[in-house]
C-alpha cells in the first residue's frame, strides 16, 4: 500500500511538473490517502490546475482543496469587465446555448444559473469561465433538464462502462430511478471515478448522478 508520505511526495513532484504552477505557493498534506491542498495563487485557473494535478496521482483517494485566490494587480478586473469577458466566452463556445444562461458577478465570484439539456454543456460553461482574468470562484448553479425522457438508462450506462478502456465495469453497480442515477462500488483512482460519472451523465434523459464510488487503496507487492 502506498504510504501517505509517498503520496505527498508524488503530489509535490506533480505540482512542480505542471508548467503553469509554482509549487512553492501550494502546501500539500496527506492523511489516509486524502490530499489537502492549501496556499495562495493569483488566478482561479491555477487553483483548478493544482486540484487536477493532485487527482492524477496513484493512491489519492480524495482531494480537499483549500487554496485561496489572492488576485495580483496584473489579473485584477472590475465586475463589469469580468461580466463582459464571461458573456463573450459563453457566446463564442459553440457547445453552449448561452441564451439559456444567466450570469451574476460579485467581487470576482461568478455565478452561473439556468437550465441546459446536457451535463457536458454545464461543464463547458464552467470551463469557459475558469481561465478568465479576475475570476476568484465559480458557482455553477446550472441545472439539467433533458428534452427527452429516460429510456433503458441503466442498460445504456452499463454498456458504456463495459466499453470503456479505463473502467473496471464489473466492480460498479448502477441503480436508476427515472432520470436519477446512483453509482456504487470500488474504483482504482479518482480519474476512474470521474470517468464512470461522465459515462452516466452521457445517457439521454439523466437529470442527476449520485457518485458513491469509493477509491481503493493500491497495494504493491515487493
Amino acid at each position: 500500500m502506498k504510504s501517505d508520505i509517498q503520496i505527498q511526495q508524488d503530489v509535490m513532484d506533480q505540482l512542480k511538473w505542471e508548467p503553469d504552477l509554482n509549487a512553492a505557493e501550494i502546501g500539500v498534506a496527506v492523511k489516509n490517502g486524502i490530499v489537502t491542498l492549501s496556499g495562495i495563487v493569483d488566478t482561479y485557473s491555477k487553483k483548478i490546475a493544482a486540484e487536477y494535478a493532485a487527482k492524477k496521482i496513484a493512491g489519492v483517494r480524495a482531494v480537499a482543496e483549500d487554496i485561496q485566490v489572492g488576485m495580483s494587480p496584473t489579473y485584477r478586473k472590475t465586475d463589469a469587465e469580468i461580466a463582459d469577458a464571461v458573456l463573450f466566452a459563453l457566446r463564442w463556445n459553440t457547445s453552449i446555448p448561452d441564451q439559456k444562461i444567466k450570469v451574476k458577478i460579485e467581487d470576482g465570484i461568478v455565478s452561473l444559473e439556468g437550465e441546459l439539456e446536457w451535463e457536458y454543456q454545464r461543464n463547458e460553461a464552467r470551463q469557459a469561465v475558469e481561465k478568465l482574468a479576475g475570476v476568484r470562484r465559480i458557482n455553477n448553479f446550472i441545472s439539467i433538464k433533458p428534452s427527452v425522457k429516460p429510456v433503458n438508462v441503466k442498460e445504456q450506462i452499463t454498456a458504456a462502462l463495459i466499453r470503456s478502456a479505463t473502467i473496471e465495469s464489473e466492480k460498479i453497480a448502477v441503480d436508476t430511478d427515472g432520470g436519477k442515477v446512483v453509482l456504487r462500488g470500488r474504483v482504482r483512482s479518482i480519474a476512474e471515478r470521474e470517468d464512470a460519472e461522465n459515462a452516466a451523465w452521457a445517457a439521454p434523459g439523466v437529470t442527476s448522478v449520485v457518485n458513491d464510488l469509493v477509491v481503493e487503496q493500491e497495494e504493491f507487492a515487493f
